[in-house]
């Protein structure tokens, strides 16, 4: 070929072994690649060399775990990755796409929901525990399998939590007992331990497997051994009851914990087991979120000091320095979101109906939406949007940079889990009541339960779903080319039909 015959690159009046000229080009940006391409021809073969696209597809984010030997033509499928990119964002935004509900009747009323990477985990008050797979739309996921005693013939507790990663997915139950399953190797739990007291609180690992729960006045953190067997790996004690628990991510050796207990943060090691990092008399902690390497809650002052509203604090784990205060409002702060957020970035939701957007690098929030008409109950932001929900059942999408709403969905009850990626979201509306007044008379009623269940949404916003099924069903109309002028509804009558 042509480009095997190059040896010597022409560069003004020298002349450049190929391999230098190479190395010259990888600065350029892709602009000022395909100006070069337009220079000479011994230029263009140089400009669409596979190694510079490949390179400049990497530092965009596209393709990370291909090798260059994967696509034939990197420039295209750089080309590619940006316009699915421009097309998913285009579905975000006019809410294109595919929605469904995942219901499990049999479950009774939602008690917790979790997810992760697009996996679905639900517990209910009749004691199951029930997975979806939302990647491949497979509905017929499992329904994880309890630890049947012996003497277990009436009825299962409820689940208070349910948690899972991409390897694991654990539930804890009202009596005090815990499960843990691998989602490689069927439905019978791989681990099963007990508190003697109700659990307030779960953490999981969000990778490998580490499993941490706070019951009464104790901590515990388990893991397997190298061997692959189960075991407490720590127990701490603590002074008060703990309302939140994290455990940090990515912590090479033992398991690092962070737990608030009332107006107490702890930061639990096994070689400094009681070490506290946050503790103002008198000032609980309302919400907590952990990343590698810090630590970001809420803290409510009660108004002693006028001067000192609500706010936000920030503490490094390594140095258990406050590196920051952020945010002064009237009221409590209920959720932060930090581990998911953008590099030096941070999301609130609030009582005073308000999600506010924090730079850390300075102190002031970058915007502040009016959101919930009864408080945020949750929130997740990536670099261009925010998704939030509230204590009335509505799910919002904003806009970030505009401040602006791009739409909204009602549900009954409060929303109490958002997760999303590039292509899906997923919410849940978990009621706050789990005993509906006379659901005890109609316990085989399934429409009374459907009104008291609540609900878990799957969206899904990806380029490849057909057209006629990418308006999202709110009201559908036979006519095909009359659409309303949001939300894609067509609201048209088709009065020839009669």
């Amino acid at each position: 070929s042509f480009q095997n015959e190059i040896n010597e690159i022409p560069f003004f009046d020298i002349q450049l072994p190929y391999e230098l000229a190479l190395k010259i080009f990888q600065y350029l940006s892709k602009t000022e690649l395909g100006r070069c391409a337009q220079v000479s021809r011994t230029w263009k073969v140089l400009a669409e060399d596979e190694v510079l696209w490949y390179r400049l597809c990497q530092q965009e984010g596209y393709l990370l775990d291909t090798s260059i030997s994967d696509h034939s033509c990197w420039k295209l499928a750089l080309r590619n990755c940006r316009a699915r990119e421009r097309t998913l964002k285009t579905n975000w935004k006019n809410r294109i796409g595919a929605v469904s509900q995942l219901r499990y009747e049999l479950g009774k009323i939602l008690c917790d929901v979790h997810s992760c990477d697009g996996v679905v985990i639900a517990g209910y008050t009749s004691g199951n525990v029930r997975l979806w797979d939302t990647r491949t739309w497979d509905y017929t996921a499992p329904i994880l399998e309890p630890v049947h005693g012996p003497g277990d013939a009436g009825p299962q507790p409820h689940v208070s939590f349910v948690r899972i990663n991409s390897s694991l997915a654990v539930a804890v139950y009202e009596d005090g007992t815990v499960s843990v399953w691998n989602l490689m190797f069927g439905r019978e739990p791989i681990h099963h331990y007990q508190h003697n007291q109700r659990i307030q609180a779960l953490a999981l690992g969000s990778k490998g497997a580490t499993v941490a729960t706070a019951s009464g006045f104790e901590v515990r953190v388990e893991s397997p051994n190298d061997r692959g067997f189960w075991q407490t790996t720590e127990t701490y004690e603590i002074q008060k009851l703990v309302n939140f628990l994290n455990l940090v991510p990515d912590v090479t050796g033992s398991p690092v914990t962070v737990a608030a207990a009332e107006d107490i943060v702890y930061l639990l090691k096994a070689e400094d087991p009681g070490k506290i990092l946050h503790s103002v008399y008198g000032q609980p902690v309302t919400c907590l979120d952990v990343s590698a390497h810090e630590a970001a809650f809420g803290v409510k002052t009660f108004g002693w000091l006028l001067n000192e509203p609500n706010q936000i604090l920030l503490y490094n784990l390594e140095t258990s320095q406050c590196l920051k205060k952020m945010g002064n409002s009237i009221g409590d702060f209920t959720c932060v979101n930090l581990q998911n957020s953008p590099p030096n970035m941070l999301v609130t939701g609030n009582k005073d109906r308000r999600v506010r957007v924090f730079d850390l690098r300075r102190s002031e929030s970058l915007c502040s939406l009016y959101a919930h008409q009864l408080g945020v109950s949750a929130v997740q932001m990536d670099d261009w949007k925010i998704v939030s929900g509230g204590e009335e059942g509505l799910v919002c999408v904003w806009d970030q940079r505009m401040g602006t709403k791009l739409w909204e969905m009602h549900a009954r009850h409060p929303v109490r889990h958002v997760w999303f990626d590039s292509h899906s979201l997923i919410t849940a509306n978990i009621p706050d009541e789990k005993a509906p007044r006379g659901a005890s008379i109609v316990d085989d009623d399934l429409a009374m339960h459907r009104k008291h269940q609540g609900i878990i949404y799957a969206y899904e916003f990806s380029v490849d779903q057909l057209a006629v099924e990418s308006v999202l069903p709110i009201c559908r109309s036979s006519y095909d080319e009359v659409t309303g002028y949001n939300y894609n509804v067509g609201l048209a009558v088709p009065y020839d039909n009669i």
